[in-house]
């Protein structure tokens, strides 16, 4: 597709109708409860192949496209798919091609963060459902845009937080509900890696099988350097959203979730890129601390670089409460302790989690929250992570970035969806600057 005809897409979108809309009902298809639903997915050098893998476990579901602007990563998905359903999808590099096709009823992304809102808010334009992984936005203004847009054109849009659907997890949160730990106050969280340097760029050209244009798509636009892709881009502002959005997003979920809190009333983050002299701009240890008016608080700590495990484990949570406390390993799973400490309750998956594991907790976990997905698109079934609450938690994650990007603690307004109040420069990170012609709107 020429780059006249990306300005003119964008265009469309932002008038509120979408290039698809001009040749076939906005709202796309509506679906019988047994219906095939037809799938493109956007992104598959490493997350987007899970997708795949969950896509094609359930039945009547078909992934009829492959869209990624790097040729090595659309033949990973293209082969997957083939291999495992023997029919081989279209490759495409443009998903916004995807969108213009009347018969599919569902983008799943798994591009780079800077994609996420943008790509999922013209898929809602275009009559698609979306499923979109975490973050579900690169800053909140993005959330707030995705969110209109879901309502606006009706569509169901489900974000990556798995844990909302897996089962010993659900039913840790109806134990908490029901009073097993008493009133709870506090949470505490943390996720451990081991991430090795990146080093300093060179600018090169860019690789023959990428198209660079595209991959950088509404952020503004830098030079193509060899320690970005396929994944360093994670711990650039310019595309990434750092470790607390990567991987913070799924703890920070859960405890908010927990807590039955919303909008923080102050946010506070320390931290900074400590274990190396690199390229590397976001924290590879920080600290962030949430309070949610009287009564109510939790942490996040994220070391990418010491992978020293708390509680035995990589990553997880712990909930306190006046009565007792709940600790999660990671994945789905919970024990209950007493007041004194005993264990009186546990639940738990079979299945083994690598709970560091960038691709996901494994597709037998992965498939409550896809299946899920499916079965709003079918039958309007309620979704477990519908995008409202999605946002929500990504806003968390984002407010901690900005407050360690800031140096200063945030005071925010509950009342007005978290809003950053009295400082000027912290609000200024509210949103972001757009590559000219991509603005996302609704």
């Amino acid at each position: 597709m020429q780059r006249r005809n990306f300005i003119k897409n964008s265009a469309l979108a932002a008038a509120g109708i979408g290039a698809s809309s001009l040749t076939f009902p906005l709202f796309g298809r509506n679906l019988a409860p047994n219906e095939k639903v037809l799938i493109g997915v956007m992104g598959t050098n490493g997350r987007g192949l899970e997708h795949i893998k969950a896509f094609t476990k359930i039945p009547n579901v078909e992934i009829g496209f492959i869209c990624d602007v790097e040729d090595g990563a659309r033949a990973k998905g293209i082969n997957l798919v083939e291999k495992l359903t023997g029919k081989k999808p279209a490759a495409i590099k443009d998903f916004r091609q995807v969108l213009d096709n009347k018969d599919v009823d569902a983008l799943a992304i798994a591009a780079p963060d800077h994609w996420h809102a943008p790509a999922a808010i013209l898929a809602c334009a275009a009559g698609k459902h979306v499923y979109v992984e975490k973050p579900c936005s690169h800053n909140p203004a993005e959330g707030e845009l995705l969110i209109k847009a879901a309502r606006k054109f009706n569509r169901h849009v489900q974000m990556g937080n798995q844990r909302r659907s897996m089962p010993h997890l659900i039913d840790a949160m109806q134990q908490l509900r029901n009073g097993a730990i008493g009133n709870v106050y506090f949470g505490k969280a943390w996720y451990t890696n081991s991430r090795k340097p990146i080093g300093t760029g060179k600018v090169i050209p860019v690789p023959a099988n990428l198209d660079w244009d595209l991959w950088q798509g509404p952020a503004p636009r830098e030079d193509y350097r060899d320690n970005l892709v396929h994944y360093n881009w994670h711990w650039f502002w310019n595309w990434g959203t750092g470790e607390a959005c990567n991987n913070g997003t799924h703890e920070i979920d859960c405890m908010r979730w927990a807590l039955g809190v919303d909008y923080p009333t102050r946010v506070v983050s320390a931290g900074g890129r400590y274990t190396a002299h690199d390229d590397w701009q976001t924290p590879d240890t920080q600290v962030v601390t949430y309070e949610f008016g009287p009564g109510k608080s939790f942490t996040w700590e994220s070391r990418s670089c010491n992978n020293y495990p708390v509680e035995g484990s990589g990553r997880g949570f712990i909930i306190y409460g006046e009565k007792g406390t709940l600790v999660n390993n990671g994945g789905d799973d919970y024990t209950i302790y007493d007041e004194k400490n005993k264990m009186v309750k546990q639940g738990k998956d079979a299945a083994v989690t690598d709970t560091i594991n960038p691709l996901g907790p494994g597709e037998n976990l992965d498939g409550y929250h896809f299946r899920n997905f499916i079965d709003a698109v079918r039958k309007d079934t309620p979704l477990n992570a519908e995008i409202a609450e999605g946002h929500k938690s990504v806003l968390l994650c984002h407010l901690g970035n900005i407050s360690q990007r800031t140096g200063r603690a945030l005071n925010c307004d509950t009342a007005n969806g978290g809003k950053i109040l009295h400082d000027k420069d912290a609000q200024h990170l509210w949103s972001r600057a757009y590559q000219s012609g991509w603005e996302p709107k609704v």
